[in-house]
């Protein structure tokens, strides 16, 4: 098993760093700063490019670019989950574009980040070529 660790340090205000191995990022509702929803939903597009990616890789498949933008609803009842989450994923000149669909369906299962937040919330991708 890897272990994975991060630091988050606070102010006595929702102002915050979270401190990572690789670098930093400020956190809160102010201007600049990311907040906790918005963390989760770019560790999810991450997760999901990089699985995402490898397979591609993997199969040799080429492309330009890939746009990710993720949505989702949060329940009204406490704790309030997600209800449902979609990632909407632009790919630009691509090779082979069902080998692309397939590779992103292998992504969907592998990505460890969707598939935790699936044990709470339907979830849901759609990808387009340009």
């Amino acid at each position: 098993m890897s272990e994975k660790k991060v630091q988050v340090n606070f102010t006595n205000e929702f102002k915050g760093e979270l401190v990572a191995p690789n670098g930093n990022a400020k956190i809160g509702s102010a201007e600049g700063t990311i907040a906790p929803y918005d963390m989760l939903f770019g560790g999810l597009a991450s997760c999901l490019y990089a699985t995402f990616l490898e397979i591609a890789q993997k199969k040799r498949i080429g492309f330009d670019a890939a746009h990710f933008e993720v949505s989702g609803e949060k329940r009204e009842e406490v704790p309030t989950t997600l209800k449902w989450v979609n990632v909407k994923v632009t790919i630009k000149n691509a090779e082979k574009e069902k080998g692309l669909v397939k590779s992103m369906e292998l992504a969907s299962q592998y990505c460890s980040i969707y598939q935790t937040i699936s044990k709470v919330a339907e979830m849901s991708w759609d990808i387009k070529f340009e």
